[in-house]
């Protein structure tokens, strides 16, 4: 997930104000509009922590609206539509200025921090600096930071964790993250946007992180979903991370069941707590069970795991899984 506007550019954004839920079935509607046009990004939040029942949906353009932009954007709202706020945006470095506001975060042994803070020097702690930047990752998000608690959680019952897939990487935050965890582990991160990849890469070496193929390195490469020879080459992992959407992981669920060994492990958000019973759905059809939960505000963090047959014969394990016959 990435911010598609360029720092220093000009921008417009459009503000839609409404109740939760109402704002929340927006989001879910966006999900669902496979029609979208790719440089409008949106955002729904809470307007204050005192009223939590009261939201707003924000979308960013790099122009100016057109009516087909706001009709698209009032069509995500079923009933009826609230007024949109169009708002002109002088040009910004979006980077530099969300980066002096980024405050540290605690999840577990971690602690991400920008360099505008100090790393912090406790026995135990793993500092993360990462950067504010055009990739989608940086431990604010309460489904990056309820991902990297669910991490630790994995670790500390027991987890053993040999080869590790981040689908949606961003960052490479989580990456990092399981690769402390289960440091003699090889990963592979991938992002469907491009950018992630020189970010990751400069994210790696600010956090000494090593690149390339084996043991305690990882390798990135830009592809959606499962689709690239490298991560269908690199399977069958222990441990495959998939931080996006609820729409994606429900149309993934085979593939990504497909990908793990029998008993590994699938740690998934980016869905909110309403669309938590469709993604287990498609989970539990695919032949995994729910070995944790937590939720995070409005969101949910799932921890799956396959079952060690579960409908697959002892003599198809270690077969090429299905998903990599379409490709």
């Amino acid at each position: 997930m990435s911010d598609e506007t360029t720092p220093g550019e000009d921008a417009w954004k459009v503000t839609f104000f409404g109740p939760r839920a109402q704002i929340q079935a927006a989001l879910v509607a966006h999900e669902d509009a496979f029609d979208w046009d790719p440089e409008i990004v949106l955002a729904g939040s809470e307007i204050a922590e005192d009223f939590p029942d009261d939201w707003r949906l924000e979308a960013w353009l790099s122009h100016a609206p057109s009516a087909e932009d706001l009709s698209a954007m009032r069509a995500l709202f079923a009933d009826y539509a609230p007024e949109a706020h169009v708002e002109h945006l002088p040009p910004t470095d979006w980077v530099t200025l969300s980066q002096a506001g980024v405050e540290p975060i605690r999840e577990g042994p971690f602690y991400v921090h920008t360099a505008d803070h100090p790393p912090l020097n406790q026995p135990g702690v793993r500092n993360f600096v990462i950067p504010a930047s055009l990739a989608f990752g940086t431990g604010q998000h309460a489904t990056t930071a309820g991902c990297l608690a669910m991490l630790a959680t994995m670790k500390r019952r027991g987890v053993v964790v040999r080869n590790i897939a981040d689908i949606g990487t961003g960052t490479g935050l989580l990456t990092f993250a399981a690769m402390h965890l289960w440091p003699m582990a090889r990963a592979m991160a991938s992002d469907i946007d491009p950018v992630c990849g020189p970010v990751v890469a400069d994210n790696a070496e600010a956090n000494g992180v090593r690149m390339g193929d084996g043991n305690g390195r990882m390798a990135m490469v830009i592809a959606p979903g499962m689709a690239h020879p490298l991560l269908r080459a690199s399977a069958p992992y222990d441990l495959l991370i998939a931080n996006i959407l609820a729409g994606p992981l429900v149309e993934l669920a085979p593939d990504f069941a497909g990908a793990v060994v029998p008993g590994g492990n699938i740690l998934l958000s980016g869905l909110l707590t309403t669309q938590e019973p469709a993604v287990r759905a498609a989970y539990t059809r695919a032949g995994l069970r729910l070995a944790a939960r937590m939720t995070r505000g409005d969101w949910s963090i799932l921890w799956l795991r396959r079952r060690r047959f579960g409908g697959v014969r002892p003599s198809q394990v270690g077969v090429l899984p299905e998903w990599s016959k379409r490709w």
